[in-house]
């Protein structure tokens, strides 16, 4: 059986045979998965969020070794992020990140330090110790806060020229100017149709609305009320959907709502080519669509993971999330420790209301051609065999 035909404006604007997108999950989308899907005919994308522009470069480099097919990466926006004057070459975060103490808990306000305190005692999780305890808040220094590290991280994707350039969260359009000029598409994932018509303003090339359903960072509108919406708001801007999506029916949905492609994540979390360990992809393949939970335990802002006992104790305590990287800090020494403890399911395990769906681990070659197959039999004879339409 021949290859099936599944195609949109999507994949001549990206350079791809499949209007199919693999999100960029930080901690997942890795090199490996990212060529895979590439190479199986869908756009692969690095989940970068947390990796410095060193990283970065180690990971594009690697995906050109094993792919000649596009890709892209995807990191996030904190506001006030400014244009770059030119590419540079990549490397550690500007000098003007602001100055961290070399114990990054002495930043928290005591609730939080208490908070972490009650859940090492709860879990029973070892002290770490000063070597760990520093090797800890190097890494988290090295990350660094806000937009100077963002921008670091932009400007190592731009001197690298990776063909897309992804925004998981914010506005990439002090970017998109910079990207063009280099030949490359930039995209946008929006929750709302207030960001929807920002970045699109911002000439983003590429909307994807992103319904609750998601898993990680997600919003508070399902998909199918979502989606249609910011498809009349941005027009004729290219959208994708995202949230809820798991199989080639839900891309066929996806289509029929007017989209002209799909971003999916939880789906391929569990492909063998994820770097995620396997407790987590097992986690996921072991839950049913009930078994998520909305927190901001792990990074401050909304993320969907599958519901853990640490997720549990976090909401019992009735305190209110910090901003996005000191709450990383409360949550990244938890884990750490939950590490050294060998107790990963207290990890963040990101993951969408479709894992309900998922039920075994293959690879991601045969995820998306599973997917792509059904989509295309779906909108090719199995609608027209089950529904008579006339206009």
């Amino acid at each position: 059986m021949g290859r099936p035909v599944l195609h949109t404006r999507l994949c001549d604007i990206l350079g791809i045979e499949y209007p199919v997108l693999l999100a960029g999950m930080g901690g997942v989308a890795t090199a490996e998965l990212v060529a895979a899907v590439s190479e199986a005919g869908g756009l692969g994308v690095v989940g970068a969020a947390t990796m410095p522009p060193d990283e970065i470069e180690r990971q594009v480099r690697r995906i050109r070794d094993l792919t000649s097919k596009p890709f892209g990466v995807d990191i996030l926006l904190p506001s006030g992020v400014a244009a770059p004057p030119a590419a540079k070459n990549g490397g550690e975060a500007k000098a003007d990140a602001p100055q961290l103490p070399s114990d990054l808990r002495t930043l928290l306000p005591q609730p939080y330090q208490e908070f972490i305190t009650g859940a090492g005692k709860e879990f029973s999780l070892p002290e770490r110790s000063p070597a760990k305890n520093e090797e800890f808040s190097q890494g988290m220094r090295r990350i660094g806060f806000g937009p100077s590290f963002s921008k670091a991280q932009a400007e190592a994707i731009l001197d690298l020229k990776v063909p897309v350039f992804a925004s998981g969260l914010g506005n990439p359009a002090p970017f998109v100017d910079a990207f063009h000029a280099q030949g490359g598409k930039v995209i946008a994932l929006v929750g709302n149709v207030k960001n929807a018509r920002r970045v699109a303003d911002g000439g983003t090339d590429v909307v994807v609305a992103q319904g609750t359903e998601a898993g990680g960072h997600t919003g508070r509108i399902g998909t199918m009320a979502l989606v249609p919406q910011v498809i009349d708001a941005v027009a004729p801007t290219p959208v994708c959907a995202a949230g809820g999506i798991g199989d080639g029916r839900g891309i066929a949905g996806a289509l029929a709502l007017g989209c002209d492609g799909v971003w999916i994540g939880t789906a391929f979390l569990v492909s063998r080519e994820a770097s995620w360990p396997d407790l987590l992809k097992q986690r996921v393949l072991a839950a049913t669509e009930e078994d998520t939970r909305v927190t901001r335990l792990y990074s401050g802002k909304t993320m969907r993971n599958i519901n853990n006992p640490l997720i549990e104790y976090w909401e019992s305590q009735k305190i209110d999330a910090l901003p996005m990287g000191l709450q990383g800090i409360v949550s990244g020494e938890i884990m750490a420790r939950a590490r050294d403890a060998d107790k990963l399911e207290l990890l963040m395990n990101p993951a969408g209301q479709i894992s309900g769906m998922l039920h075994e681990s293959r690879p991601a070659k045969d995820i998306l051609a599973g997917m792509v197959r059904e989509a295309a039999e779906i909108l090719s004879a199995g609608l027209p065999a089950r529904v008579k339409a006339q206009a």
